[in-house]
């Protein structure tokens, strides 16, 4: 019986609607990962592929049976209004996520480096750089996903479901006079012993001792240095204020400059219009109203990209990127499918040494508090 109720879900996504918050076949993913600072232990990586990010609760993340992808179970992903747990972009805004990435490295992985690899990985925050899931820079590469939207989801909601991420070349600093050089790992440490870093920006390490005698170190006042530490992600899909979007990013600096918040608004913007500063540009390449997204159904996206390719410390293009996305979804038992950004050329990257990785989940951003839920499944990715 169990099983034909399974089957009828499947087969009518409209009849799951009423039914999508409902819990008792779902299994909680209980494990979290600092990938940048943390291997991942055998209990904690996800059907051999994935390891979670961000906030861990019961429901934030979950086996689904009941709605299977390709025979295998969905992942569910959910936050309540009052799960934001990060300092948004802007003084006093918030932001939380819970996803899943695709990049992550284990004990395996620095098992025949010396044992100072390791060490010297989690304080340079690139731990992840020694394992699986990141594309080289100026790569081509193909991905694939699929998500499941249910009709409750409200359409003021303003959330990622899918984002390719940069990784920042941590040993790129900043001095306090200005100049930009790129230090060899002892040398980063050794600023490392005497700074504490707060994203971007260095403090002075200020010791502290407690009423029991125990030595702690606290951030003093900045020092004037600045260490790379990313920013907007190349490409995302997403929604905001009231459009389903696919935006791409690109940053030629060097080293970036967290000050320049180019980030091109999607209800404003025109498809293929980028919104450019002196070294970064964001550029909207699809919208669609969020009323006419397909609900209750799966959707499934091939994405081909060509990433741009940078030229280091001159902070140049050398050559410019290609996107190329497709849709496809069954829409009253008829396969539907949609070429909704066709071989455009795009600026879309960053200007780092190392390449690109993938998450999917919920990064919802903007200060927003709307209640989010919706399945994801079905990734893969291919070099082309």
């Amino acid at each position: 019986m169990k099983k034909r109720i399974l089957y009828l879900f499947a087969l009518q996504p409209l009849l799951f609607c009423s039914a999508y918050a409902q819990t008792k076949q779902l299994t909680s993913i209980p494990y979290r990962v600092n990938v940048q600072a943390d291997t991942a232990r055998k209990q904690e990586i996800i059907d051999k592929e994935w390891v979670a990010v961000g906030i861990n609760k019961p429901y934030t993340l979950q086996h689904d049976p009941s709605l299977p992808f390709n025979g295998k179970p969905s992942y569910r992903f959910e936050l309540k209004a009052d799960d934001n747990s990060l300092e948004g972009y802007s003084a006093g805004e918030t932001k939380g996520r819970v996803e899943l990435s695709y990049s992550y490295a284990t004990a395996d992985d620095f098992k025949k480096l010396p044992a100072s690899a390791y060490q010297n990985a989690q304080k340079l925050k690139t731990v992840y750089h020694y394992g699986k899931g990141i594309c080289a820079q100026g790569s081509s590469r193909s991905y694939t996903f699929s998500v499941y939207i249910p009709s409750t989801l409200a359409d003021d909601v303003s959330t990622i479901f899918a984002q390719w991420h940069g990784t920042p070349t941590r040993t790129l600093v900043a001095t306090p006079e200005g100049a930009v050089k790129l230090l060899s790992t002892e040398e980063f440490l050794s600023l490392y012993e005497r700074m504490i870093f707060k994203k971007n920006i260095a403090h002075d390490k200020v010791e502290k001792k407690g009423k029991d005698g125990k030595i702690t170190y606290v951030a003093g006042k900045p020092n004037g240095w600045l260490v790379e530490q990313g920013g907007y992600p190349p490409l995302a899909f997403g929604f905001s204020k009231g459009y389903f979007y696919i935006k791409a990013n690109s940053d030629r600096q060097w080293l970036s400059d967290k000050t320049d918040r180019s980030n091109i608004d999607v209800e404003k913007a025109q498809v293929m219009k980028p919104l450019s500063s002196e070294y970064k540009t964001s550029t909207i390449a699809y919208k669609m109203s969020f009323a006419e997204f397909p609900k209750n159904c799966w959707i499934t996206f091939d994405v081909a990209i060509d990433w741009t390719r940078y030229g280091n410390e001159a902070g140049t293009i050398l050559k410019p990127g290609k996107l190329d996305v497709t849709m496809s979804y069954l829409k009253n038992k008829k396969q539907q499918k949609a070429h909704i950004v066709n071989q455009q050329e795009i600026l879309i990257g960053r200007n780092d040494k190392d390449g690109y990785y993938f998450k999917f989940g919920i990064y919802r951003v903007g200060n927003s508090t709307v209640p989010v839920a919706y399945n994801l499944a079905g990734y893969s990715e291919t070099a082309r």
